[in-house]
């Protein structure tokens, strides 16, 4: 086994939406595409059309905005604009929302 991954072609898409106990405005649809799952690090590809939910985080996650815009909003109601270029980190514990304003595409990795 390869110590290698090699992330083109991308695999077939998964299209889900946010859990509806979570979810505050719209009808957003999450489409990913899972480039790597090994069960404590995940890595891909997602995109989301506009709407809000509530977030939990109990994992580390680094991310890239690809396009788009989106809103996250901590618990204590601090905002962060996330446009296209910008590249974050959310620790564990952060809780808060987030909002899609316009579609939305990320890469990402998440590390439990």
């Amino acid at each position: 086994m390869s110590n290698l991954l090699k992330l083109t072609p991308t695999p077939p898409p998964e299209t889900s939406q946010p859990d509806p106990a979570k979810l505050i405005s719209g009808q957003p649809v999450f489409t990913t595409w899972n480039l790597e799952e090994d069960g404590t690090l995940f890595a891909g590809i997602w995109q989301s059309t506009p709407g809000k939910w509530h977030i939990a985080y109990d994992e580390w996650e680094y991310f890239h905005i690809l396009e788009g815009v989106s809103v996250l909003t901590d618990e204590t109601g601090a905002e962060t604009r996330l446009t296209a270029g910008d590249s974050y980190i959310i620790r564990p514990g952060f809780s808060g929302t987030w909002e899609v304003v316009e579609t939305t595409r990320k890469d990402y990795v998440i590390r439990l």
